[in-house]
């Protein structure tokens, strides 16, 4: 049936809650929608939203009959339209979010099922004229995807979004505006540290009320709806224009763009001391770079480093978000981040580089000529926290790291007398501890650095804590005087605590089949090992599929990565990655820890080999995914 309209004048009275009863004898919009069965209606003020509250008015609505939408009679002027649709397989959330290609979210109703999934799954008291935040980190689908979850939202019952202009917000801001703003949530548009462009990937995560994102109860419940819905709630309102700062109101919902970097700006006034780094990145003997990789922190960048601590313009590269990254891939590695590696790793390379990822949440930091691995460098913030940075004054309160994160942290925590956790992979993990004042520095080997000022990893904090520990250890250093250099704290933190030689390697976008196949033939390898057995030179302390339980609120997560471990303290785990968005990605990590400070510079490809060839050997990862060499190596 085609669409048609309909107008009539209905008397309408707006009353106070103490006469409603004024109603009983009216004609009601519903029974003047009754003449018109055998269609759906929609239901539009036509007037201005009328202001005066007991007052007897002439009012008119236009009535909307069409048969692909029925109409949700709202007040304040909304119109919204319940849009039928069906569920849509393969809609079920990875480690962080829904990732998939764009061609993949493109398709109809597919974003608005998973939001509308999402808000079905919720309390209606968590969203309810609530505050929602929608951030994003400027890859390209980002503008009209916003858009679509304005009126998702809308039409669902949220009072207000806060929006960063363009859409624009990275993942840890959104986290701290989340808190600061007390708000209900909010939505993150990225696929992360994956490719962006037409062609590539795009994603969509929710954080809950502390700024963390959504636990896995929420995330099986949204995977459940997205099963069986059937209709998607939606305003009908204007597209917003992202682009200026300001409110915008439509009845009793509203929209405030707002600056993406204020908020987090003032969190980091607030967590470490910036007299102290602008001390630092103002003298003419330290030369600083950081690479944003035309993503997220391309809007951070120059307000803070620049702006407020001194650093000089040219300091930052690839400083304009682009919907493409520049047709990078924005994952700060030693593969990806080569641009920055050639620099640093230069004749005159500068004294200190890093960068971040798309969403602004994962880091790698640099020395001149030096690479510190996520492992080591999250155990140095901690062991140097108390004493350079403000923030932690009183000491951490715990530390933790993900399960295939090297030991190195439980060395630190071990000598500060610290509670410590190992968990999975997925930082909504650590966001449990640190609500219960658990935890306060944490981190994982896939370049995640963080701590509880907010509720995700977070690249910039990560970049300013190294700049801090740098900044302490040179600030009795007169111009001509020796800087302590990144590479001078590292190898005294190997002094004190050993170095634990670590390696990942990734094979991406493996055949789905081959690499489950691998996965399960390495469960069945380990449940038949016990202590003792030989593996070449090395002694099986044990070997399982790491679960865990949640010493907060003793959720269990299990089949969490296979594990080898050996009794000289050496692992070698698997596990497939949550964080892509076509086919597997296999991830094998490497570790061995070495106490002989005379050993620690060699090479850890070197140092590793052995237990590297062990680990092909025994997983027979060639013949599963055909694949001869990794895609990256960290």
């Amino acid at each position: 049936m085609a669409s048609c309209s309909f107008s009539l004048k209905l008397n309408s009275i707006l009353l106070s809650s103490s006469s409603s009863s004024t109603f009983k004898n009216r004609p009601s919009l519903s029974n003047a929608v009754r003449f018109f069965p055998s269609s759906s209606f929609s239901l539009l003020s036509c007037s201005p939203r009328l202001p005066l509250i007991g007052t007897q008015r002439s009012h008119s609505f236009c009535i909307k009959a069409s048969s692909s939408s029925t109409a949700i009679a709202e007040p304040e002027g909304i119109k919204i339209n319940s849009v039928p649709t069906k569920p849509i397989e393969g809609q079920k959330t990875g480690t962080s979010g829904l990732r998939k290609k764009v061609k993949v979210f493109k398709q109809e109703n597919y974003l608005a099922n998973w939001i509308q999934a999402l808000f079905n799954s919720l309390p209606p008291e968590d969203y309810k004229n609530g505050l929602l935040v929608l951030g994003g980190d400027g890859r390209y689908f980002n503008r009209e995807a916003a858009q679509i979850i304005i009126k998702i939202a809308a039409g669902n019952g949220v009072g207000k979004i806060l929006v960063g202009k363009d859409g624009i917000m990275s993942t840890p801001a959104v986290s701290a505006v989340i808190r600061k703003q007390k708000a209900n949530g909010g939505f993150i548009m990225s696929a992360s540290h994956n490719p962006g462009g037409p062609e590539y990937d795009w994603g969509i995560k929710f954080n809950y009320s502390s700024g963390q994102p959504a636990p896995e109860s929420i995330t099986d419940k949204i995977y459940g709806n997205t099963l069986s819905i059937s209709e998607i709630k939606m305003a009908e309102i204007p597209d917003v224009d992202l682009s200026s700062l300001g409110v915008t109101k439509y009845g009793n919902f509203s929209v405030e763009v707002v600056d993406p970097v204020s908020d987090y700006l003032e969190l980091m006034e607030n967590v470490f001391d910036f007299p102290l780094i602008k001390s630092l990145l103002s003298r003419s003997d330290f030369r600083f770079v950081f690479d944003a990789m035309h993503a997220v922190t391309g809007a951070y960048a120059k307000p803070i480093f620049v702006d407020k601590l001194g650093a000089k313009a040219d300091s930052i590269s690839n400083g304009v978000p682009l919907e493409d990254f520049g047709h990078g891939h924005p994952d700060p590695n030693l593969t990806y981040a080569k641009d920055l590696v050639n620099i640093m790793y230069g004749a005159n390379g500068p004294d200190f580089g890093a960068a971040s990822d798309g969403d602004g949440d994962r880091n790698m930091i640099l020395g001149k000529g030096f690479f510190v691995t996520p492992s080591d460098s999250v155990a140095i913030i901690a062991a140097n926290a108390q004493e350079a940075i403000p923030y932690f004054k009183s000491g951490p309160k715990g530390l933790a790291r993900s399960m295939p994160t090297s030991g190195a942290l439980d060395r630190v925590a071990e000598k500060l007398k610290l509670p410590f956790f190992e968990v999975p992979t997925g930082w909504k993990f650590f966001g449990n501890l640190m609500d219960a004042g658990k935890l306060s520095v944490c981190g994982e080997e896939s370049f995640g650095t963080g701590s509880d000022h907010i509720r995700e990893k977070d690249g910039i904090w990560a970049v300013l804590a190294w700049l801090s520990i740098i900044a302490h250890r040179n600030k009795d250093k007169k111009p001509g005087e020796k800087l302590v250099s990144v590479s001078d704290v590292v190898k005294e933190h190997w002094a004190t605590y050993g170095r634990n030689f670590f390696s990942r390697y990734d094979y991406e976008e493996c055949e789905l089949e081959g690499a489950n196949k691998m996965i399960e033939y390495l469960r069945d390898l380990v449940s038949k090992s016990k202590a003792g057995d030989k593996n070449g030179n090395y002694v099986l302390q044990f070997a399982d599929d790491f679960a865990y339980t949640d010493p907060v609120d003793g959720s269990v997560a299990s089949k969490q990565g296979v594990r080898l471990v050996f009794t000289d303290g050496s692992r070698i785990i698997f596990r497939l990655s949550g964080t892509g968005s076509a086919g597997a990605t296999v991830r094998m990590y490497i570790e061995q820890f070495e106490p002989d400070a005379s050993k620690h510079e060699v090479d850890a490809q070197t140092a590793l080999k052995p237990l590297i060839d062990l680990a092909l050997s025994v997983s027979k990862l060639k013949d599963f995914t055909g694949r001869e060499k990794p895609t990256v190596i960290t």
